[in-house]
C-alpha cells in the first residue's frame, strides 16, 4: 500500500495585512535535500489527512496554528520510481511566530508570494501557494476552516 501524503503551507499576517509565506530549506541528507519547501509528510494509519497536517507542522516547525484550513485543491504528481500518481491534500496554517526546525531542515525564510515562488521548485506547489494567497486577499470561506473537536 502506498503512503498517503499531506502538504501544509504556513503563513503569517503582518501588521498592516501583508502576508508572508514560510518556506523550509531541506538539510543535507534529507529527502529533497537543498530544496526550499513547505511542510509535508506522511499520513499515519490512525490519522485523517488534516490530523497528519497538524502533526507534521508541529514536528517540522514546533508551531501550532492560529488558524488551519483546507485548500480546496490537491497537489498531484507522478512518481516514476514507484509508478504512482499521488494526490496530496493541501492545508494552510496561519502561525504567529518563527519555527523551531527539526533535523530535516537547516534554514527557514519568511517570503512574499513572489519571492516564495522563485525558491520553490515544484509547479503544483507553486500553484497551491498562489491559490492560498488568492484566498487570503479575499477571505477564507468558513467551510474550509478546520476546527478540531475538543474533549
Amino acid at each position: 500500500m502506498k503512503h498517503r501524503l499531506v502538504d501544509v503551507y504556513p503563513y503569517r499576517i503582518l501588521d498592516g495585512g501583508a502576508v508572508e509565506h514560510l518556506l523550509l530549506h531541506r538539510a543535507q541528507g534529507a529527502v529533497y535535500s537543498g530544496e526550499w519547501r513547505m511542510v509535508g509528510g506522511k499520513v499515519e494509519d490512525s490519522e485523517s489527512a488534516w490530523q497528519a497536517g497538524l502533526r507534521e507542522l508541529s514536528e517540522e516547525t514546533g508551531l501550532k496554528p492560529v488558524r488551519f484550513w483546507a485548500l480546496p485543491s490537491v497537489n498531484s504528481f507522478y512518481e516514476w520510481q514507484s509508478d504512482a500518481v499521488h494526490h496530496i491534500p493541501a492545508f494552510a496554517a496561519e502561525v504567529d511566530r518563527n519555527p523551531v526546525l527539526d533535523h530535516e531542515h537547516d534554514d527557514f525564510a519568511w517570503l512574499s508570494l513572489e519571492d516564495a515562488l522563485i525558491r520553490m521548485a515544484w509547479p503544483e506547489q507553486c500553484r497551491l501557494l498562489r491559490l492560498l494567497d488568492s484566498y487570503l486577499r479575499r477571505s477564507v470561506p468558513p467551510e474550509l476552516l478546520i476546527v478540531p473537536p475538543t474533549g
